[in-house]
C-alpha cells in the first residue's frame, strides 16, 4: 500500500513528460560559428529532413492548451505526440520552419522576445507573429528583452513577464498564456511570479522539473544541429521520462 501511494504521489508531481523540442536559428552554418554554437544553429536541410522523419514516423504536434488539458485533467493525446517550439524571434523561423511545417500539418510555438520584433532584418516584423497567430501557430512570451532569470532584480518582473505579455497580446488579440525562460535557466524566485502574472504553463531547457509547479518547469531538449534523426528519434523514445 505504502509503495502504490508513492508511485501515485511521483506521478503527481511528475507526469510522464511529452517530448517538446526547441530551436533557435534555422540557418546554415558559417566559418566563425564556434563548435559549441552548432547545438543551437539548424542547417535548414536538415530542418527538413527532421520534420520529414517526424512525420513519417507518425508523431503529431500539439500544442500547449492541448498539453495543459492532458497534465490538469487527462485530457488523452494523439499518438506520438510532440511539441516543436521555437525561441528568440528570428525570421527564419518565419521564412524557413513555417512553411516547412505546413507541409505537414504541424503547428508549433513562437516565444517572443517582444524588443526583437523589428529589431533588424535578422529577426520577425509585427506582421509576421500576426500571421503565424492567425495560422493556428501560439505566440508566447520570452521576456521583453532576453534576460537572465536568475539576475533580475524584483522591480524587472513587471517588465519582462508581464508587460512583454500584454504587448504581444496587443499585437495578435490572443491572450498570452506561455513563457520560455530565456537561456532555459529558471530559479525559485521566478515561479510565484509567473503564478502573479496569469501564466498557465513555463518551458525551461533539460532540467530537473520543479516537485512543486512541475508545470511551470515542463523541460525541452534543444534539436541538436549536429544530430543525425536516428539520434534525434531515439531521444524521443528514450530520453522523456519523469525527471
Amino acid at each position: 500500500m505504502i509503495a502504490m501511494m508513492l508511485l501515485l504521489r511521483v506521478g503527481l508531481m511528475f507526469p510522464p513528460q511529452i517530448p517538446v523540442l526547441c530551436y533557435h536559428q534555422i540557418r546554415d552554418w558559417k566559418p566563425k560559428d564556434k563548435a559549441r554554437d552548432k547545438e543551437y544553429i539548424m542547417p535548414p536541410a536538415t530542418f527538413r529532413k527532421r520534420l520529414k522523419m517526424l512525420a513519417d514516423s507518425g508523431y503529431h504536434t500539439i500544442l500547449p492548451d492541448e498539453l495543459y488539458a492532458h497534465l490538469t485533467k487527462g485530457t488523452p493525446l494523439p499518438s506520438k505526440p510532440v511539441m516543436l517550439t521555437f525561441d528568440d524571434t528570428d525570421g527564419d523561423q518565419y521564412h524557413i520552419a513555417r512553411p516547412e511545417m505546413a507541409k505537414y500539418g504541424f503547428k508549433g510555438v513562437y516565444f517572443i522576445v517582444f524588443n526583437n520584433i523589428n529589431k533588424n532584418r535578422a529577426y520577425m516584423n509585427r506582421s509576421q507573429i500576426r500571421q503565424l497567430s492567425d495560422e493556428g501557430h501560439v505566440i508566447g512570451s520570452h521576456t521583453l528583452n532576453h534576460p537572465n532569470i536568475k539576475k533580475l532584480k524584483d522591480s524587472d518582473w513587471v517588465n519582462e513577464l508581464d508587460v512583454s505579455a500584454r504587448k504581444l497580446e496587443t499585437l495578435t488579440g490572443k491572450p498570452v498564456k506561455y513563457f520560455a525562460y530565456p537561456f532555459g535557466i529558471w530559479d525559485q524566485r521566478v515561479l510565484p511570479q509567473l503564478d502573479k502574472y496569469g501564466y498557465l504553463a513555463a518551458f525551461q531547457l533539460d532540467q530537473p522539473r520543479d516537485a512543486a509547479k512541475p508545470l511551470l518547469t515542463v523541460r525541452r531538449v534543444i534539436d541538436d544541429g549536429r544530430w543525425d534523426n536516428t539520434t534525434l528519434n531515439r531521444y524521443l523514445q528514450r530520453g522523456f521520462g519523469r525527471r
